[in-house]
């Protein structure tokens, strides 16, 4: 087990990673709140049929209460968001309470946006069980969906600590994998050009991954998350590279709607766009063919889904939360490991998008 310190103004706190480390919760439980009144674990269906029983007799002594969200995106919406602050209402949590999050990036989301709400704040744990979490547990931004905008929903509410047990990872299927990994780059690509050259060099198929590679794969992406979340917590400089492949990669996902297509998936290509412009506009010196064909071999799909319009993309991208004054803002390469923030026009965006 490894233990990575998060310091953020608001909060410090760890990740403990490693196989197993859900069997340390109820101590971490005990030792650190006074008088626990009630535990609310939030999963989801699919989550709660293959692992909840891993979990709940970890805590069974505070009679946790459990509210299963919809699979996915689903889970995201004003709806759910409401039906869980029922639960915690006529469960009686309170100011004394912990909601436990139990399930992928959006479990995480809904949870910690539920936990930020009730009661104006109440504390929460994030027990993520899946490879994109490893990036979306960690820094406190929760948050739902809206029609018009992915997480344009939400507040800072940093965790009490995240429980990473990779054995939860054993059952996640190859698409998922695919999802989450592609965060694992984007971090790779926005900080450490050796850490890209590792995964480049050793990682050639995501289906036979093994316990090293990704536990090593893991645990440098969120140290390299703590990097630009130590720095800036809540998302007024720095840590907006971490959005590198995300303006294009959420216009992507509202346009296809939530959950048809996966985030790590389209933020992916979301980043080859980038990477892109960065080679226009910056001039970036990176093999962009090489890294197309590796992420091919990886099982990505590299190129925007052809009936999506382009007009309607840029218009989706206008309403990123990076984006002032109807300016579309994008994360670009100077180099692999030195981002830029970069002011992009319309007309400049629409002609890159139409010949991509």
């Amino acid at each position: 087990m490894e233990a990575i310190k998060i310091q953020t103004t608001s909060k410090n706190y760890e990740v403990f990673i490693g196989e197993g480390v859900r069997n340390e919760i109820s101590t971490f439980l005990s030792n650190h709140f006074t008088n626990l009144t009630r535990i609310l674990i939030i999963t989801d269906e699919t989550v709660g049929k293959i692992h909840l029983d891993k979990l709940v007799p970890l805590v069974s002594k505070w009679d946790p209460v459990i509210f299963t969200a919809p699979s996915g995106e689903k889970a995201k919406t004003f709806e759910v968001f409401y039906d869980a602050l029922s639960i915690a209402l006529e469960s009686r949590l309170d100011r004394k309470s912990v909601i436990l999050a139990f399930g992928g990036g959006a479990v995480g989301d809904l949870t910690g946006f539920v936990a930020a709400s009730f009661m104006r704040g109440i504390p929460f744990i994030q027990i993520p069980t899946t490879i994109l979490a490893h990036d979306s547990a960690v820094g406190g931004k929760v948050a739902i969906n809206h029609p018009l905008g992915k997480n344009m929903i939400g507040v800072f509410h940093q965790p009490e600590a995240v429980f990473y047990d990779l054995e939860l990872l054993n059952t996640l299927p190859e698409q998922e994998i695919r999802s989450g990994f592609a965060e694992v780059i984007k971090h790779a690509l926005i900080y450490d050009v050796n850490f890209y050259e590792w995964l480049k060099s050793d990682i050639h198929h995501l289906d036979s991954l093994t316990s090293d590679q990704l536990f090593e794969s893991l645990l440098k992406g969120i140290q390299i998350k703590n990097e630009f979340v130590s720095k800036d917590e809540k998302e007024t400089g720095i840590r907006a590279y971490l959005n590198f492949g995300h303006t294009l990669g959420h216009a992507i996902e509202s346009e296809m709607g939530y959950g048809n297509f996966t985030h790590g998936e389209a933020v992916m290509i979301g980043m080859i766009f980038a990477l892109k412009l960065s080679k226009e506009v910056l001039g970036l010196s990176f093999e962009t063919e090489g890294f197309v064909s590796w992420v091919q071999e990886l099982g990505y799909q590299t190129e925007i889904p052809a009936h999506l319009s382009a007009e309607r993309l840029l218009a989706k991208m206008k309403q990123d939360k990076k984006s002032a004054g109807g300016s579309v803002k994008f994360v670009l390469l100077e180099q692999v490991g030195k981002p830029k923030l970069q002011e992009l026009t319309d007309g400049f965006l629409l002609n890159q998008i139409k010949n991509f």
